[in-house]
């Protein structure tokens, strides 16, 4: 009897493991993917090493978090890049208003040679069916499992492990763009396309999303 309780114990544990297993990997597919880059050609990586960023929103709290994340990406390879908020604090658009010609003057007056950008320029929303899951177990009947020895208990128990009905759920999509802007020409150096599928929070997002951008930026050749 000992042999056979942990016989069906071992099988749980299987069962469970694979089934945590599972679900990590699915934690870790990447939400957020380049889905296509350009460069100007005579681009090089060593021009760029003073940047502004700047995320095109109206949401404060959004573009901080979002500025904040390509910050310290880049600033993890080396480059020093500054926030817009910072250097055009949302109180001062409010009563100044945004004029591109001073924004610019002043990104060329203090020496910045970059200016990336980062906005989202469409979205969807996708429907996507989950299947319902049939799960097994070969467990043993014996004592230590009380749930097995009446019939209430045992399908309270299992029907639930058994069978989760299929159902319908709503994905949305967000399509982004990154530019990044030559300081002194302001003439588009590069520019990538990324998709964000339910991005959750807005930290979670802005992480994601500053990693991938930045790396790209690193692959492309445009900055080291």
């Amino acid at each position: 009897m000992k042999a056979s309780t942990n016989s069906s114990t071992k099988k749980l544990l299987s069962y469970l493991t694979i089934l945590l297993v599972g679900a990590g990997l699915y934690s870790c597919v990447a939400a957020t993917e380049v889905i296509g880059s350009w460069k100007r050609p005579e681009a090089v990586a060593e021009t760029y090493n003073n940047v502004v960023v700047a995320a095109m929103t109206d949401n404060i709290q959004a573009k901080q978090i979002i500025e904040e994340q390509l910050e310290a990406q880049l600033e993890m390879r080396g480059i020093k890049a500054t926030k817009s908020i910072e250097l055009f604090p949302p109180s001062a658009i409010a009563s100044e208003g945004a004029d591109p010609d001073m924004m610019l003057q002043r990104i060329q007056g203090e020496g910045y040679d970059g200016i990336i950008t980062a906005a989202v320029v469409d979205q969807e929303t996708e429907t996507r069916y989950v299947p319902g899951t049939n799960a097994y177990g070969a467990y043993t009947p014996v004592s230590r499992f009380g749930w097995y020895n009446t019939f209430r208990g045992y399908y309270g128990y299992m029907s639930p492990t058994l069978y989760q009905p299929g159902y319908y759920t709503k994905d949305k999509i967000y399509f982004l763009e990154s530019n990044l802007y030559d300081a002194g020409s302001e003439n588009l150096v590069w520019s990538a396309q990324s998709r964000s599928y339910d991005p959750g929070t807005v930290t979670s997002f802005a992480d994601e999303f500053a990693e991938v951008t930045v790396k790209q930026l690193a692959k492309d050749n445009v900055i080291q």
